[in-house]
């Protein structure tokens, strides 16, 4: 009944966000939180605060949408205010998802098809591990990295009483798309573990065996509505189940569409080396586009999309990303 209710009001908000309703609103300082704010995310702001350029009031109206969501749906009956409200088992898919450094004191969540990876590289770099984030090795998505379900439960609370914490979010269905692109049409592994599965499933006359390397993407989609979405594979798990926002009191949410000026602005404010900036987007990746998304919602049946919405629509309400609109209308243009 309480989810029921969540999502009602989430898809309330995310229909004024479609209408312009919430970009009429006076636009209010970015975090860290003014200390009305600290006082819901139970943080004191820092000093060496970041300063915005007046004329930036698409990022502080999309923050102050993201901080009052959070507030209106977070602070619902019932939903969860501390990690240890959680049930064991999300529990401990948010502690494994929380990187730690302890010399700049935050936390990142880490949120996969989210720039994770070069994320990921600036922490190796700040530990003194890679020597800048330019060296060309694959990533070790494990080795030198600490993360709090490495740490004792005193530790863990600590860190997240004082530190600065933050994650990086996506359009969700783009954040989708980028993932199967990548796992299902370069990655073997992913072709063997689960779109051999995905084949079996929903082609009719796939046989006992396929190679899992052709998945399409309404295959895809299927497979993701009958999945739950708490034992989600992290590339497809919604962020809400990964991060958990509304147990962990975030103090900034940057977005992919603006990665660069967000992870910089960012690494301003923990006050990393001025060395130490964020990756550049390689010459050769080629991102899923708004418009290559748009050909692939159109080409999916409709039915199935009102079927996968539901298992994002937190992410979708709560980042403040508006619903896609593939009605016969759009999808012609």
């Amino acid at each position: 009944m309480l989810m029921f209710a969540v999502i009602v009001a989430s898809s309330g908000l995310l229909l004024m966000i479609e209408r312009g309703i919430l970009a009429e609103m006076k636009p209010l300082p970015l975090h860290p939180p003014n200390r009305e704010d600290a006082v819901w995310r139970g943080t004191v702001p820092r000093p060496g605060r970041l300063s915005l350029d007046a004329g930036d009031s698409d990022l502080q109206v999309r923050q102050d949408v993201r901080n009052r969501t959070l507030r209106a749906v977070c602070g619902q009956p019932g939903m969860p205010r501390d990690p240890w409200d959680l049930p064991v088992g999300q529990r401990r898919t948010l502690l494994r998802h929380i990187l730690v450094n302890d010399r700049y004191r935050f936390l990142y969540c880490y949120v996969p098809k989210v720039a994770c990876s070069n994320w990921k590289r600036v922490l190796k770099v700040l530990a003194g591990v890679l020597d800048n984030v330019d060296v060309r090795l694959k990533m070790d998505h494990r080795s030198d990295l600490v993360f709090l379900a490495d740490l004792r439960p005193d530790e863990i609370r600590y860190r997240l009483q004082h530190y600065f914490k933050f994650l990086f979010v996506r359009d969700p269905l783009e954040r989708l798309l980028s993932a199967y692109r990548n796992k299902f049409g370069e990655i073997r592994e992913y072709q063997q573990r689960y779109g051999a599965e995905i084949v079996r499933r929903y082609r009719a006359g796939a046989g006992p065996s396929p190679a899992g390397d052709d998945v399409t993407f309404p295959e895809f989609l299927r497979y993701l509505v009958d999945e739950d979405p708490e034992r989600m594979n992290e590339h497809w798990m919604p962020v809400y189940h990964l991060c958990q926002p509304c147990a962990v009191h975030y103090d900034f949410v940057g977005s992919y569409e603006r990665l660069e000026a967000d992870a910089n602005q960012v690494l301003e404010w923990v006050r990393a080396p001025p060395h130490v900036r964020f990756p550049a987007r390689q010459a050769w990746y080629r991102p899923a586009s708004p418009e290559s998304l748009h050909y692939h919602l159109c080409s999916a049946p409709r039915a199935l999309l009102q079927d996968v919405l539901p298992k994002y629509i937190l992410d979708f309400s709560l980042f403040a990303y508006p619903l896609p609109n593939v009605t016969r209308e759009a999808c012609h243009k």
